[in-house]
């Protein structure tokens, strides 16, 4: 591939898949992922929680590439990213399954996934590539 993101070896999407998906889900508290869709501040604090545990993460797995500089403009872009992209998702999904819609409300999950992978990724060839 002839794109940045194509030069990224498969153990390392690996691995931000994973800090996503830790950071994301096992380090998100039950009373974030039901309010943070109605209160940015519950959003905000998702996010906090989200963003120290990648940063922290990011900072072990790719010790050998880290510097204080990286690690702050990992925290910025992913602070800033992930909450844009889940105070848009979070209310779309609310009202989906407010609704019962149950198949779009996997859809824009999917969606919403699919966006913090994207950024994920584009952040970390930006900062290591």
């Amino acid at each position: 591939m002839d794109s940045i993101l194509g030069n990224i070896p498969i153990v390392i999407c690996l691995m931000i898949l994973f800090t996503h998906w830790v950071s994301d889900f096992i380090c998100q508290t039950h009373e974030m992922s039901i309010k943070k869709s109605k209160s940015n501040i519950w959003l905000t604090k998702h996010v906090m929680v989200y963003t120290a545990v990648t940063t922290i993460m990011w900072g072990v797995l790719f010790a050998y590439e880290s510097g204080f500089e990286k690690g702050l403009i990992l925290a910025g872009v992913t602070f800033i990213t992930h909450w844009i992209t889940d105070y848009f998702t979070s209310r779309w999904t609310s009202k989906l399954y407010a609704k019962g819609d149950i198949h779009n409300f996997f859809v824009v999950v999917g969606l919403d996934q699919f966006i913090h992978y994207t950024t994920l990724l584009g952040t970390y060839s930006f900062l290591y590539l």
